[in-house]
């Protein structure tokens, strides 16, 4: 079994795999990583190999604590990817990134793939049909283009994210909540046709947080999968164990 430990920018994932098939997926706030970890041993005592990644610096003490139950590997710039990487700066590129593309690879291997995280930030990640990572885009998320309206203007509300019965707001707030919510939809429908028109049968897929806000709203065909990137994640895994 292996045990998969995502420390994002705002919340701590942990996921349990056995032969590839997810068990256990749940998130808890970086304070409770401790007992969280204590549980799952309990929970799953088969567990012998762990992987952590993490978009900030890791703390020793949270790899030390694993390291207590496990074999732990944690994924930097210098462990193995099955695919081909061409990004110009491959030690900037986040592990989130990394384990995006190497969920496409797997899902589609002879196949164009893009990946769409809709999360913190909205990542765009591209791997051809030839097994190489050619890049992609970063842009700001949901919640982030509303704080950045009401923290860098003097009147500006902060809103939590809303739906929209019409593009055209009728006031400050539907105003905003169609800036951003028709403004993103927009632009990842459009960032979609860019790269369709580039690469021949693309599969879309969309992940994150806000994965299923976006997916009735798009025009375009994409496969939404909540847990792309903890799959992508123990696959890095799988893949360094080698």
């Amino acid at each position: 079994m292996n045990l998969v430990i995502d420390i994002g920018n705002t919340l701590i994932k942990y996921a349990v795999f056995d032969n590839g098939n997810l068990l256990y997926d749940q998130s808890s706030e970086s304070g409770l990583f401790l007992s969280k970890v204590k549980e799952l041993f309990e929970q799953y005592p088969r567990i012998n190999h762990a992987l952590i990644s993490s978009v900030g610096k890791l703390d020793r003490k949270e790899r030390d604590i694993v390291a207590l139950f496990c074999k732990v590997h944690v994924l930097t710039h210098d462990s193995k990817v099955p695919f081909k990487n061409s990004y110009a700066t491959p030690q900037t590129l986040g592990m989130d990134r990394v384990a995006l593309a190497t969920a496409a690879f797997y899902h589609n291997p002879r196949g164009n793939t893009l990946v769409i995280d809709a999360g913190t930030c909205i990542t765009y990640d591209m791997v051809n049909n030839g097994g190489e990572y050619v890049g992609g885009a970063i842009s700001p998320g949901i919640r982030m283009r509303y704080k950045a309206m009401h923290n860098q203007t003097a009147a500006l509300p902060l809103l939590d994210p809303e739906d929209i019965m019409d593009f055209i707001g009728n006031s400050t707030a539907s105003s905003m909540h169609s800036g951003v919510i028709n403004g993103v939809t927009q632009e990842v429908d459009g960032v979609i046709d860019q790269y369709r028109n580039r690469f021949q049968h693309l599969t879309v897929i969309l992940t994150g947080g806000d994965a299923q806000f976006f997916a009735k709203r798009l025009k375009n065909t994409i496969f939404a999968n909540s847990k792309f990137l903890l799959e992508g994640l123990n696959c890095l895994l799988e893949y360094n164990k080698r």
